[in-house]
């Protein structure tokens, strides 16, 4: 019994390493069309009562302003295009805060944010942050850094039901991802941290302060070369 278990198991595993490169590699070129957070987010909208609002349009990376590529870089991760997937410094000054009780983000790099929001479920555990680091070197890997950007930005929650920079710059701003100005792509990216719960125009004093952090590092990045 013990080693019918243990062949299963076995064979589970070859199964799951080759199915999740055969994504990540078919995924390296075809639009993702919907992610598990969007199902979940539809899921509890329509359990609380609301729409399962899903608002989500697809464009490649040469549509998306240049501005809110540098935008959620100065954000979100300013390393970006140095580190390989995981910003241990970041890591260890988030844990180091988080010990003396100070509330800051996580020290997650883009590409780990892309590898949970495409590939897994919400969630704190240990399975899921391994299954993080292993589909975080998997598109490190195959997608680049130009690829894990163009699905980032079009992939990730940017206000209640709405996902990607198209959709964004449409309900925020009303007009498009490519014509994002400086200002309005930092206000999509100040909202990050919880875009349900923070407004990208007409925001609070919080959201207007971090637009113009953002702004002030953005100056730092220059041209971005994948």
């Amino acid at each position: 019994m013990i080693k019918k278990i243990f062949h299963w198991l076995k064979k589970a595993f070859y199964w799951f390493i080759g199915l999740s490169i055969l994504t990540v590699i078919i995924f390296k070129w075809v639009p993702i069309p919907i992610t598990p957070l969007m199902i979940t987010r539809a899921i509890e909208n329509k359990i609380d009562g609301n729409d399962a609002v899903l608002s989500h349009d697809w464009v490649p990376l040469e549509e998306i302003s240049p501005n809110l590529q540098k935008a959620v870089i100065a954000s979100e991760d300013g390393n970006f295009l140095k580190h390989n997937g995981f910003d241990f410094a970041a890591m260890q000054k988030a844990f180091k805060n988080n010990q003396k009780g100070r509330r800051l983000k996580g020290g997650s790099t883009i590409s780990q944010q892309t590898a949970k929001n495409v590939f897994l479920w919400q969630g704190r555990s240990y399975l899921r942050k391994g299954l993080e680091a292993y589909f975080t070197v998997l598109i490190e890997l195959i997608w680049g850094k130009e690829r894990i950007m163009e699905v980032y930005l079009n992939s990730i929650e940017m206000g209640n039901g709405v996902y990607g920079a198209e959709e964004a710059a449409r309900v925020w701003y009303r007009t498009s991802a490519e014509n994002l100005t400086k200002r309005e792509a930092a206000g999509i990216a100040a909202i990050l941290p919880n875009p349900r719960k923070y407004k990208a125009s007409n925001s609070s004093s919080y959201i207007e302060r971090r637009k113009d952090r953002i702004m002030r590092n953005m100056r730092h990045i220059g041209k971005i070369e994948y």
